[in-house]
């Protein structure tokens, strides 16, 4: 079976059926945990509590969908590899168009076949959520140095070494102080 299709109905829960919504404004409104990622083959989170608003705008030719996410997911950090819970917040809006042939090359753009009488938005808010987590994970602990581990500490011993070495060797080649001469002199 393909990958899409067996990802399309373990998301059945995010399929909207547009064609039985009156024109204007749709509140729709998701919980997404760590079996939502896992649908996806991601495994970057130990554990996710996210909440996903969505507001579907249906007009005569065209929808408007304005996107938010919110919520935590439970991360390593990448300096001491400590589980922490990182809050996260995305946002998008996305235009949704009838088309010939689905087409969701434009991030902003989605085009869906004329016959379709659904959406599903699942893979918009696995991207945004996936997104919205800093590349560099750094649990708050380590920022504020309220955080003890012994990564940290050999962190710690090795720059503060580095720190020492290079105060107490503060004299400068030669050559350079006398390329600094001439530029200063021509200054002048």
């Amino acid at each position: 079976m393909n990958v899409s299709i067996t990802r399309k109905m373990k998301n059945k829960e995010f399929d909207i059926p547009f064609t039985g919504l009156k024109q204007g404004k749709h509140e729709f409104e998701y919980a997404i945990d760590n079996s939502f990622f896992e649908d996806f083959n991601y495994d970057e989170f130990n554990s996710a509590n996210l909440k996903v608003e969505l507001i579907l705008n249906k007009l005569s030719s065209f929808m408007e969908a304005e996107i938010k996410t919110s919520g935590s997911v439970n991360v390593n950090c990448d300096l001491t590899d400590i589980p922490f819970d990182l809050q996260i917040q995305a946002e998008l809006d996305l235009v949704i168009k009838f088309g010939d042939e689905y087409d969701d090359e434009n991030e902003s753009l989605l085009i869906i076949p004329h016959h379709d009488h659904k959406i599903n938005l699942s893979q918009y808010f696995y991207e945004m959520s996936v997104l919205a987590v800093p590349l560099k994970r750094v649990h708050p602990g380590v920022e504020d140095g309220s955080l003890s581990s012994p990564a940290l500490e050999l962190l710690e011993e090795l720059s503060v070494k580095e720190l020492k070495e290079e105060s107490k060797e503060d004299h400068t080649d030669p050559r350079w102080d006398a390329l600094k001469k001439l530029k200063t002199d021509k200054n002048k």
